[in-house]
């Protein structure tokens, strides 16, 4: 088989190999170089680090749609498992307060809404996946502020406002300059 190229297409490799982003592409370009330049296709795959029916495969996909052919495919695989219903019943529960659920806690944490969200859809991520899926939807955890407000008594709280004011209009007091530090007393 004859695995040389025209001079177009060489300079197409050539600039693909220097300018190209895309690592699969600039390695099956260097791969069609060396197949130019008399390179075995099992010395180039042994190189590549790649099995020998790779390397023709590269080579028949150059054939057939140029630079294009050298771009990853898009690959199948199992859906996610996270379906947009999920993810919408994520964002519910993060808008609202566990206790209306029925829970008798008040924040919500990584596990305690995943078995939430378990309960609702059936639907069981692993720990990793969930941060996974937490962090492309754009949700950041962040630890919940103590807020003691409520807690506090009213009347205390303005009468120690009201104390405070009088002692700033008070007497204005002058600190020494000379320092605070002294002697003992001998014994």
């Amino acid at each position: 088989m004859d695995f040389s190229l025209g001079n177009e297409q060489l300079e197409v490799l050539e600039e693909a190999i220097k300018f190209d982003e895309r690592p699969e592409v600039v390695k099956r370009a260097m791969a069609l170089r060396l197949l130019h330049y008399g390179h075995r296709p099992e010395a180039v795959a042994e190189i590549m680090l790649v099995t020998a029916s790779t390397v023709y495969q590269w080579r028949h996909r150059w054939d057939a749609e140029g630079l294009t052919g050298l771009v990853d495919r898009p690959r199948s695989g199992r859906p996610r498992k996270a379906d947009e219903k999920y993810c919408q019943l994520l964002g519910e529960a993060l808008e609202a307060d566990p206790e209306s659920f029925g829970y008798a806690f008040t924040v919500w944490t990584s596990d305690r809404l995943r078995a939430h969200l378990e309960r609702l859809t059936g639907i069981s991520l692993s720990p990793g996946r969930f941060s996974i899926l937490m962090d492309e939807l754009g949700y950041v955890y962040r630890r919940p502020k103590r807020d003691l407000t409520a807690k506090q008594d009213q009347d205390a709280k303005q009468q120690a406002a009201e104390l405070l004011d009088e002692l700033k209009k008070g007497r204005n007091v002058v600190i020494s300059s000379f320092s605070l530090w002294t002697k003992r007393p001998s014994v």
